[in-house]
């Protein structure tokens, strides 16, 4: 992991993925965007994959439970988050845990930590998280 979180913090990317053959993928988008592609689109590169990521919310977590991630390191981490990842037998290290995520503006929730607060069932979280993309 430590490699992965080197590559995290001196390349300045926002999510690192090291997949179960051994490739790394490197991303730079903000947000869920990036996980929700690779869930959707390609979920072998998560099958597996240890993950390095710059803050993960319920949300970013619901994609990596449904994609079968096995590590993840995050500098910043929500306590729902936390919880769901803990029940799908994922390891998780954090830096700080939160109460939640908050948005870009620094003035309240992050979108989709509120959008996944109260869903449970990470699949229904992942249907959430694309019509609120459809939509916006």
């Amino acid at each position: 992991m430590k490699e992965l979180i080197d590559i995290l913090h001196n390349e300045g990317l926002t999510l690192v993925i090291k997949s179960a053959d051994g490739n790394l993928h490197r991303f730079t988008q903000r947000g869920v965007k990036d996980l929700l592609a690779l869930v959707t689109e390609q979920p072998q590169v998560l099958q597996g994959a240890l993950v390095a990521d710059k803050a993960v919310g319920k949300a970013a977590a619901a994609c990596m439970a449904v994609g079968g991630v096995s590590r993840v390191y995050t500098d910043v981490m929500s306590e729902p988050a936390l919880a769901l990842l803990q029940r799908y037998g994922i390891e998780v290290q954090h830096s700080q845990l939160v109460d939640h995520i908050i948005n870009r503006a620094g003035d309240g929730w992050c979108p989709m930590e509120r959008l996944s607060h109260d869903e449970d069932d990470p699949v229904v979280i992942i249907q959430k998280i694309k019509a609120f993309f459809s939509s916006h």
